[in-house]
């Protein structure tokens, strides 16, 4: 275990290191894991040798612990709240189907390459079912992509831990051999997948209704309120854990109350949780860098290597390609939303837990999981930039179907009823009557690129972001906005 000094020069380098090169990170082909990670190898055992320790120690596990809980919290707290509006049939479909075929291929990838028994070969597919959040975030960022298409994939990376963590649970139980009868796993299946949620939830709030009723009655700071958030987390996982519940899915029911039940919390809760889960996740990769770089030579190079090329090249794509058979998008869309599905520090996490549960080789599972990883870390950090700005160039050279839904919601749903048109006559009676309408300009970005006539008056807005629009006048002006008309001038 890293010393006292150690441990902070860590801090202090991932703190340092991520403020000087955010600027450099956004426009190279470069993402802030592949920058971590390779820290940990550089600092590893077999590369300068500075740091050695293994999957056990506690500093990984406590550093592990607590960005898995805030992720899941955070991922809770979205949830619950407007950013999941227009999600429509997303989660079901991504997150069920979708995660369930993932799993299939590679842990028959798993089972032929590794030769792995079928118990490890689904935990290794559960496991890397998990997307990463933190090598997307300079995608679902990037405007020149449509909202829909950011929207999905920011929804699915930032949900299906929920799917996939009670698959694990189940899994390592049936690997360590914990439950044995009808009985017996009835009881299993109410501690860990039921009783976590209730009490995390309970706590939840509790916690947060307790904050709102102390602000009504005090001026509390949003430094100590934003500090009440953390607590919120660990106090949930904590309480779980005691009573026997899993605290990962506490800390996300917990999330999930705060949110759902509307309390009277600042913006500082979640904004405050973000920061605190950013610079835990990059520490982590660093730690997870030194371990894996130590466990390499437990993994079979070459099957490693296929196996991380399944589950970048057939499974993700293949099972994107099923979701979106029907959906009402391009095939760059097909294409660009089927390769971003990274592996990274959510996938770790995941592994490490199989370890601190004492499955038969974990150590073996982890170690083909850093393997994937740094596969998928390398591929998808190093194209996020060139292929997001290659699909944005796509998207303002053509009209593309995607970019006319404000939300992923909308591309698996029917074409909408026939729209009421009027003609250029009409409107421009319209326009020079008492009562002129708003126009908004909702043309796609090629067809406003190509054609530089402008209605005079005109409001350029985003096709797909209509919605945003009217939602921020609607905050802006309140009863103003009602009996007002509004036309939109398309593509």
């Amino acid at each position: 275990m890293p010393d006292l000094l150690t441990a902070f020069a860590l801090v202090a380098v991932v703190l340092t290191i991520a403020g000087l090169a955010s600027g450099l990170v956004e426009r190279a082909p470069l993402s802030f894991p592949i920058v971590f990670l390779g820290l940990g190898f550089l600092l590893g055992e077999h590369g300068l040798g500075i740091l050695e320790f293994g999957p056990e120690d506690p500093l990984l596990e406590s550093v592990a612990t607590l960005t898995l809980a805030l992720v899941l919290c955070l991922e809770g707290v979205r949830i619950g709240n407007d950013s999941m509006e227009g999600a429509g049939a997303v989660p079901v479909l991504s997150l069920g189907p979708g995660t369930l075929i993932i799993v299939s291929v590679v842990a028959s990838g798993a089972y032929l390459l590794l030769g792995t028994s079928l118990v490890e070969s689904l935990l290794l597919g559960t496991i890397l079912a998990s997307t990463d959040p933190v090598v997307l975030r300079d995608v679902v960022r990037n405007e020149r992509i449509p909202r829909s298409v950011r929207q999905a994939l920011n929804i699915e990376a930032g949900t299906n831990d929920i799917v996939v963590l009670p698959m694990l649970l189940i899994l390592i139980a049936v690997a360590n051999a914990e439950a044995s009868g009808v009985a017996s796993w009835a009881l299993f299946v109410v501690q860990v997948l039921l009783l976590g949620p209730a009490v995390g939830f309970a706590i939840g709030a509790g916690t947060a209704w307790l904050m709102s009723r102390a602000i009504e009655r005090y001026a509390i700071s949003e430094i100590y309120q934003s500090l009440y958030g953390i607590g919120i987390v660990l106090l949930a996982y904590v309480s779980a854990q005691s009573l026997g519940g899993d605290g990962f899915l506490a800390a996300f029911a917990a999330g999930f109350a705060v949110a759902v039940l509307n309390f009277d919390l600042c913006q500082c809760f979640l904004d405050y949780g973000e920061t605190t889960s950013e610079m835990a996740m990059l520490f982590a990769f660093i730690l997870f860098g030194v371990v894996i770089s130590g466990l390499f030579v437990e993994a079979p190079l070459v099957p490693a290597l296929l196996l991380a090329l399944i589950v970048i090249f057939v499974a993700r794509p293949l099972a994107i390609g099923i979701v979106l058979r029907k959906a009402a998008v391009s095939n760059a869309a097909r294409w660009f939303i089927g390769w971003f599905g990274p592996r990274g520090l959510n996938s770790l996490l995941l592994a490490l837990l199989v370890i601190q549960a004492g499955v038969p080789d974990g150590e073996f599972l982890l170690a083909i999981t850093g393997m994937v990883v740094t596969v998928s870390v390398l591929l998808h950090g190093a194209s996020a930039t060139p292929l997001s700005a290659l699909y944005g160039r796509a998207v303002e050279a053509n009209t593309l179907e995607e970019e006319r839904e404000g939300g992923a919601g909308g591309i698996f749903e029917a074409a909408a009823a026939e729209t009421i048109r009027i003609k250029p006559e009409q409107l421009s009676d319209m326009l020079r009557s008492d009562d002129p309408p708003i126009v908004l300009d909702v043309r796609t970005r090629s067809q406003y690129e190509k054609d530089k006539t402008r209605i005079p008056g005109s409001i350029r807005v985003m096709p797909d972001q209509v919605e945003e629009w009217a939602r921020d006048r609607e905050e802006e002006r309140g009863s103003q906005v009602e009996g007002q008309r509004i036309l939109a001038y398309c593509t």
